[in-house]
């Protein structure tokens, strides 16, 4: 569908891609599929594939009655970014209708065919009533992470992550002088209670005010908190293990530690030291395997934001439920065993760790934190002291377990896992 191409019809490439192919949005993006649209259109199309995997439990729910079989895998595509468009962001049916027909019948020979039935589809989805598309249940997580969650946290507490999944996320900014208070007045944000700062409107990160000058740095609220845990000291050799993009790194140089970043990815690592330029910040950065790499020195603490599911990430990334299954998490859960033991031996006696992952899976969380205690006699749990968290976030064995349905009224958060534990002296 390369003539004629638009934001609508990208996305629908977009989702596609993601549901027919297994692809992620970044993987379809990193490989050019937002090439064909001017600068100014790109957004709009990540925007529109978005919106559509958001709702897709819901989109389709209106179009299944509408089509006596499934369309071609295009053709549905687009049918189903329209009803999003429409129904979930109170587009112009009209315009809507007219540009889905379009593209389908510029989609070639195979595709041309169905321009009259989505002509008939949408302008019926049109007389859909919005109040009662919102009022559908929201996209189900897939049933191999479905059920998990449900076995860790109950049925209610999935449902409302699936509606935090649906709602998306703002962007949550990290001040470089951790006055909240003063960024969120400066660009109409909101200081969240944990210190970060989000804003709700739609915006250009690049022309935000002090983006230039390296004021803050994106960071949701929840990725902030690993960080913060750690509670560094000016001048202390902190090891920021698997740093990339680089928020992490920012935090703890910010706060006036001595950093060494380490990440397994050249590229990634490139990103942290452009981060770190911008924010007037310094880090030693160095790119190697962290199960390989051997330190110079014990470092006084460690920060470990390890591999993972990602699936605290889904608010964000709602492809990522398409396109993931079950397979490999074994393999994770080794891994992140085995970093934690390397971690552990890179820190002097007497130092500490945070271990972190963007995960819902208590393996991934709770399970490692509780092992590796008891693989490692004398290590001992910490609570760190977290100005605005809630004591409700903590876990049975001393962690700290962050989901996407907390802070409802505030937008959400990530799912994150954290704790601090600490070599005897």
């Amino acid at each position: 569908m390369q003539h004629g191409m638009t934001a609508r019809t990208v996305a629908a490439g977009l989702v596609a891609g993601v549901l027919n192919d297994r692809c992620t949005l970044a993987d379809q993006i990193a490989r050019g599929a937002l090439d064909p649209l001017p600068a100014g259109e790109r957004a709009r199309a990540q925007r529109l594939a978005l919106v559509t995997l958001r709702r897709l439990g819901p989109v389709d729910r209106v179009l299944k009655p509408l089509l006596r079989k499934a369309p071609p895998p295009m053709v549905h595509a687009v049918l189903r970014v329209a009803t999003a468009e429409i129904l979930g962001e109170g587009a112009q049916a009209h315009g809507v209708v007219s540009s889905a027909v379009d593209a389908i019948r510029k989609g070639g020979r195979a595709l041309e065919g169905y321009a009259g039935l989505a002509n008939a589809v949408l302008r019926r989805v049109a007389d859909y009533p919005v109040d009662d598309f919102a009022a559908l249940p929201p996209q189900e997580l897939p049933g191999w992470l479905r059920g998990r969650l449900m076995s860790a946290w109950g049925k209610a507490a999935t449902r409302a992550m699936e509606v935090a999944h649906a709602a998306g996320a703002s962007l949550d900014l990290t001040p470089r002088d951790g006055d909240a208070g003063a960024l969120a007045a400066r660009l109409g944000g909101l200081a969240l209670p944990t210190g970060s700062v989000r804003l709700t409107a739609r915006a250009q990160v690049s022309d935000l005010p002090g983006y230039a000058a390296g004021d803050w740095w994106v960071q949701d609220a929840a990725a902030a908190l690993p960080a913060r845990a750690l509670e560094v000291r000016p001048g202390e050799r902190v090891l920021d293990l698997c740093a990339a993009p680089g928020g992490k790194t920012l935090q703890l140089a910010a706060a006036g530690a001595d950093v060494t970043a380490l990440d397994l990815s050249a590229p990634r690592m490139e990103r942290v030291r452009q981060n770190l330029a911008r924010c007037g910040l310094s880090a030693q950065t160095v790119v190697a395997d962290a199960l390989d790499w051997s330190a110079p020195a014990p470092f006084d603490a460690v920060l470990l934001d390890a591999p993972c599911s990602a699936t605290g990430t889904i608010r964000r990334h709602p492809d990522l439920p398409f396109v993931r299954s079950s397979d490999g998490l074994k393999a994770l859960f080794a891994l992140q065993a085995a970093l934690i033991d390397r971690a552990i031996g890179f820190l002097r006696p007497g130092g500490r760790l945070v271990f972190s992952t963007c995960s819902l899976l208590p393996d991934e969380g709770e399970g490692q934190v509780t092992a590796a205690l008891a693989r490692h006699p004398g290590l001992e749990i910490e609570t760190p002291m977290i100005t605005g968290t809630d004591p409700g976030w903590s876990s049975r064995e001393g962690g700290l377990r962050l989901r996407p349905d907390y802070w409802p009224d505030l937008g959400g958060m990530d799912g994150f896992y954290l704790a601090r534990v600490r070599l005897p002296a």
